[in-house]
C-alpha cells in the first residue's frame, strides 16, 4: 500500500514537470513570435523609407534643368546687359513651367507668377529674382512648359543689378526650378567687351 502511494506521487510529479516544460516552451514560442514580428516590421518600414528616398531622388533628378551649349552675353560696350542660356530638362524628365516674370526695371514684378527664379551673385552683390524671358528652340509646342525633348532659350536681364558687370568680372547666375537641383552658371568677362560674346 505504501509502495502504491509512492508510485502515485511520483506519477503526479512527472505530470507537473511536463506541464511546466510545456508552459516554458509556449512562452519561448510567444517571445520568439513577438521578436520576429518586430524585426519584420522594422525591415518593412526601412524598405518603405528606402523606396521613398529613391523615388524622391528620381523626381528631383528628373525635374532638374541642364545647360545646352555656351553662355552668350550681350553688352553695350562698357557693361553686360543680358545673358542668353539654352536649357533643357535633365534625363528627359518632368515638365517644367517656364512662364517668365513681368519685367520691372530688370527685376521680376511683385505680381509675377513665375516659378523658375534666377539669382545673380558676385563678390560685390547678390540679387534675387531677376527678370528673364524664354522661348522655344527647334521642335516643340507653343506653350511655356519645358517638356521632355524640348530646348528653351532663356534671356536673363542684367540691368536690374546695382553693380556694373565690366571687364574681368567674375559672377554666377543661379537658375532655380520649383523642384530639383539649382543650375549654377559661373563665368568671367573678357578683357574687352563686344556686342555679343561667348563667356568662359
Amino acid at each position: 500500500m505504501l509502495k502504491r502511494s509512492a508510485k502515485t506521487m511520483r506519477r503526479g510529479e512527472r505530470g507537473i514537470t511536463g506541464l511546466e516544460t510545456a508552459i516554458i516552451l509556449i512562452a519561448f514560442v510567444v517571445v520568439a513570435s513577438v521578436f520576429a514580428y518586430t524585426v519584420l516590421s522594422a525591415g518593412i518600414f526601412s524598405s518603405q523609407k528606402g523606396q521613398e528616398a529613391v523615388y524622391t531622388g528620381l523626381q528631383h533628378a528628373r525635374s532638374t534643368l541642364e545647360m545646352k551649349g555656351d553662355v552668350v552675353a550681350e553688352s553695350n560696350g562698357t557693361a553686360l546687359q543680358s545673358l542668353v542660356i539654352c536649357v533643357a530638362s535633365a534625363l528627359n524628365g518632368a515638365a517644367i513651367d517656364m512662364t517668365p516674370p513681368t519685367n520691372e526695371a530688370g527685376l521680376a514684378g511683385n505680381e509675377s507668377t513665375n516659378v523658375v527664379v534666377v539669382s545673380y551673385s558676385s563678390q560685390g552683390e547678390r540679387k534675387d529674382d531677376l527678370a528673364w524671358t524664354a522661348g522655344i528652340l527647334g521642335k516643340g509646342n507653343t506653350d511655356n512648359i519645358l517638356d521632355p525633348g524640348e530646348t528653351f532659350e532663356m534671356t536673363i536681364d542684367l540691368t536690374g543689378i546695382a553693380e556694373t558687370v565690366d571687364t574681368y568680372h567674375t559672377f554666377s547666375v543661379e537658375i532655380k526650378p520649383p523642384v530639383g537641383s539649382v543650375l549654377v552658371v559661373e563665368r568671367t568677362t573678357p578683357a574687352a567687351l563686344s556686342d555679343w560674346m561667348i563667356l568662359n
